[in-house]
């Protein structure tokens, strides 16, 4: 990664914009809400055995996503409490993550610039150990329009298992069931950087996997199942080979576990990197057999993914549960006006070791 330190950073051109859904959602909102109006709220409701925890693990196993609103609550740690209700242990993060920042004890900031669009995404595709749920807990949120449409600040699900029937009904779709999928990343080296604008950085590799050592760091890339090299500046490369789809459990099938979101287009909208060609950012995503995608290829993923996409509107207090296989979930770039906050928590359950397909 070339370390620049002037530069005009200007977003490329023939940027790929994303779709979010088609002006219908893909799941019927009211089968995943539940309004907390109807609760009083208090340390009772947030038992393991209560009538709120109950309703809210029935919707999540039967929808794969619930969204509390109306709860009245103010304060992050009482909406974890709330998602705990569903989230039955909570990830510590490992090597190889992209971690985040906290806003308060296992409660991480959504680490991305408001003003960059987040591509749909399945969270922790990339590593070997991903993540079977993600919650989003609302500190500060942005108005609502009264006609139910999207909200600047609404965050996008997309259903991957009618994604996935779509996909393997098109040549692309067989074709990513053939050759997988390759995740490239490279990551900076803080020190190179000292002094200097981080131009081009994502993530420096001392805080990915939590070392100051790059031995330490290479050991725990390769226990994320993950190719190492070292380039120029200490330039921490990995590669990570797998299959497109991952093995879902609790329907017994294979589900579309991958996006665009990990290619280079994931920094088009993103401050300091967006200027950059796609062959120097920090993040690359191939064909299992390094081939490229083509514009129609990435142009049809994207699609496929926006045909199946469903608005949250977020309003301050609301909770949201989403499984980490049965929905992938991206959001516009957002423009704050005066006096405007848009605050989202987020908490990750457990880790699991990825398996890719059965038959």
């Amino acid at each position: 990664m070339a370390i620049v330190e002037h530069s005009e950073l200007q977003p490329l051109g023939d940027v790929i914009e994303p779709r979010w859904w088609t002006g219908t959602p893909s799941v019927d909102p009211a089968s995943f809400t539940i309004d907390c109006a109807d609760y009083d709220m208090g340390p009772a409701d947030l038992q393991a055995d209560s009538g709120l925890a109950v309703r809210m693990r029935e919707t999540f196993d039967r929808v794969g996503l619930v969204h509390l609103v109306n709860t009245g609550f103010t304060e992050l740690v009482d909406m974890r409490a709330a998602a705990k209700l569903v989230i039955d242990a909570e990830m510590t993060y490992d090597g190889g993550a992209n971690p985040r920042d906290n806003i308060e004890p296992n409660v991480y900031e959504v680490g991305a610039p408001l003003s960059a669009w987040l591509h749909y995404h399945h969270e922790m595709a990339y590593v070997g150990r991903s993540t079977r749920v993600i919650s989003f807990l609302v500190k500060d949120a942005l108005p609502v329009p009264t006609d139910g449409s999207p909200s600047r600040g609404a965050t996008f699900v997309s259903d991957s298992i009618a994604a996935t029937d779509a996909l393997l009904a098109t040549e692309l779709g067989q074709k990513l069931k053939e050759l997988g999928v390759c995740y490239h990343r490279n990551l900076t080296d803080r020190d190179a950087f000292v002094g200097k604008v981080e131009y081009g950085v994502y993530n420096h590799w001392q805080k990915s996997f939590g070392t100051e050592d790059p031995v330490v760091a290479a050991g725990r890339a390769r226990d994320q199942r993950l190719a190492v090299d070292w380039g120029d500046d200490r330039l921490l490369k990995t590669r990570y080979y797998c299959s497109a789809f991952e093995y879902f459990p609790r329907l017994d099938r294979n589900v579309l576990y991958s996006s665009l979101a990990d290619h280079g287009m994931w920094f088009d909208t993103w401050p300091l990197v967006q200027h950059l060609p796609y062959e120097e950012r920090p993040l690359h995503m191939t064909f299992g057999d390094d081939s490229e995608f083509t514009d129609a290829e990435r142009r049809q993923w994207l699609d496929l993914y926006g045909m199946h996409g469903t608005p949250i509107n977020w309003r301050t207090g609301d909770v949201a549960v989403i499984d980490n296989y049965r929905y992938a979930h991206g959001r516009p770039g957002i423009a704050l006006g005066p006096g405007e906050q848009r605050v989202l928590g987020v908490v990750l359950g457990d880790q699991y070791e990825r398996v890719g397909v059965r038959a």
